[in-house]
């Protein structure tokens, strides 16, 4: 079951590789405002499990943004560099229902024996070492992965409506671990849902697809999962999607520019439905204004204004 409250308690939860795009401050507000609509609690998550991408100095440009869109947060931002342990204990979870095995299957191997994805999927993990015996010789460090088994997995999203998806013909035995120790997102991000009491997730139609194993990791560890709202990408003026390397893309160079924090969010605004036209506005204005109807969401991608 997915909860629904009367307040919200969303996140935003970038990766510190760079500055914040205007992708990313989409979806923030995204979340920001649903928060604030329904009188709840936005808060912020680090997430910088892969410390060889994180770039220094990023987290604190993010958040300087962020307070300049005035997209403020409740509490003190959760790092996941700092959880290893907890994700750990929800491996053990796992293993103790015996769905966790070692795989030490190298890409190229399961490039070989997997089916050829459908144009926009991920390739599915054709089960090489399910039933292999996990005490053997390793050829290389191996990943943890998880046991799928057959069944349904829906969901109704809160932009795209019902979502459904067949985990294991679709996915397969996903990673839990990595074979160089880093948790995977699946993972911390299902357990860190759950553990930062999140109601709402609001973040890009990109996660569409990984949503139903986040779903099937809180049943099998017994939590409650959020309800999910997935906002349409963010596209560059080529109409290709939106890239941190994309010029004029980030919210520091539209910033260092001289456009008006509340140029960006009206124009962003606009194009997540949530004002009937692309004017400036603040933070507080856009969530006032929703707050006077139920939210709802366009499903269509956003290029962003070659022009502002």
């Amino acid at each position: 079951m997915q909860v629904a409250t009367a307040a919200p308690r969303t996140r935003f939860a970038p990766s510190p590789t760079g500055d914040l795009h205007l992708g990313g401050a989409w979806t923030a507000l995204a979340s920001w405002v649903t928060a604030r609509h329904g009188g709840g609690t936005f808060v912020l998550r680090i997430e910088d499990l892969d410390t060889a991408r994180t770039v220094r100095g990023s987290e604190d440009r993010i958040k300087e943004d962020l307070l300049w869109l005035g997209l403020d947060w409740s509490e003190e931002p959760v790092r996941q560099s700092d959880r290893g342990a907890i994700y750990e204990q929800a491996v053990a979870t796992l293993a103790a229902q015996g769905l966790v095995y070692p795989c030490d299957c190298s890409r190229a191997e399961i490039a070989a024996s997997a089916s050829a994805p459908h144009e926009g999927e991920e390739m599915r993990y054709p089960g090489i070492c399910r039933d292999r015996n996990p005490s053997r010789a390793m050829k290389r460090p191996p990943a943890l992965r998880v046991r799928v088994p057959e069944g349904i997995v829906t969901y109704d999203d809160g932009a795209f409506g019902r979502v459904v998806q067949d985990l294991a013909k679709e996915v397969g035995d996903f990673v839990l671990r990595r074979a160089d120790g880093i948790f995977a997102y699946q993972l911390a991000v299902a357990v860190d849902d759950a553990a930062m009491r999140i109601s709402h997730v609001v973040r890009g139609a990109d996660l569409i697809a990984s949503t139903p194993r986040q779903l099937w990791l809180a049943n099998r560890l017994a939590v409650t999962p959020p309800s999910y709202t997935h906002v349409p990408l963010v596209l560059g003026p080529d109409g290709a999607r939106l890239e941190k390397r994309t010029r004029r893309a980030t919210v520091r160079e539209l910033r260092d520019g001289g456009v008006p924090a509340q140029s960006i969010l009206g124009a962003l605004a606009h194009g997540l439905g949530l004002a009937k036209a692309s004017a400036p506005a603040s933070a507080v204005e856009i969530a006032l204004a929703a707050a006077e109807r139920p939210l709802s969401w366009l499903t269509r991608p956003w290029p962003i204004p070659t022009r502002w």
